[in-house]
């Protein structure tokens, strides 16, 4: 069976996206892409420093890696679309992931600025991948603004509580013809295995891998994850009961 992930032109072979935020050390994070198979990377454009080689993130993304800088700490869509600017400007390419956030306690996504600032950089020509809080009809507007995917949260970002918007999203993979990316909140690798069985088509993780013991093994294992989830998807699970159905029937067994 054929099944391919496109995005702005590009077919991606790895379901899991990485971010790089809250590493101990950033000399760590090739390890950890490395072992997680992360095709796409995303970083904050206030990470990329010029003068300091350790401090500078994109010093430690591998070349072949897809980067994918976020508009982190704008509050509307006009801050989104400076610093996306600044991001292609400073060499980091044409994809952006939107992020406009307003609200201070619970971080949640200004889904009204994202699509604001969605339609007007498809139009200067970016791949546009907007952050946002799952609601159906939002997302589609996000769509028609010409949104290369949208990026529901599953929970808070940075709680580690997993799919908690679990209904939400389904929906939106029911409804939505672009690619559906779960993104913030995914705490454990079944966490991703259970966005990837209902049908997301990717996720992205960043403190699940940051703050665990050991980020490199953690992220070999939420990219298993993320492949198991995806074949369990395609082959289609069975039927949830109410009640007990033996897997091998007595009926006859006495006779």
């Amino acid at each position: 069976m054929e099944d391919k992930l496109v995005i702005g032109g590009r077919e991606l072979k790895s379901r899991l996206f990485v971010g790089t935020g809250k590493f101990h050390s950033n000399r760590i994070i090739p390890e950890v892409i490395r072992s997680s198979g992360a095709q796409v990377v995303t970083v904050a454009l206030r990470r990329v420093d010029f003068d300091s080689p350790d401090e500078n993130i994109l010093e430690h993304i591998p070349e072949e890696c897809i980067l994918m800088p976020n508009t982190s700490g704008a509050r509307n869509a006009e801050e989104a679309v400076r610093i996306a600017k600044l991001a292609r400007s400073a060499g980091c390419g044409n994809w952006i992931k939107i992020e406009v956030i307003s609200d201070n306690k619970y971080l949640l996504p200004d889904n009204y600025e994202t699509t604001k600032a969605t339609e007007i950089l498809v139009k200067e020509g970016f791949v546009v991948l907007p952050y946002m809080t799952p609601d159906l009809m939002d997302a589609k507007r996000m769509r028609d603004a010409g949104a290369a995917a949208v990026m529901p949260l599953g929970a808070p970002i940075g709680t580690n509580k997993g799919l908690k918007t679990k209904e939400m999203v389904r929906i939106l993979v029911d409804e939505i013809d672009i690619p559906v990316i779960v993104d913030a909140g995914l705490g454990k690798p079944s966490h991703a295995a259970e966005a990837m069985e209902i049908g997301a088509d990717a996720v992205l993780v960043n403190t699940a891998l940051a703050t665990a013991g050991n980020p490199v093994m953690m992220g070999e294992a939420f990219g298993l994850a993320v492949k198991a989830g995806r074949k369990a998807y395609l082959a289609g699970a069975g039927a949830v009961k109410n009640f007990a159905e033996a897997s091998s029937p007595l009926t006859g067994f006495l006779d």
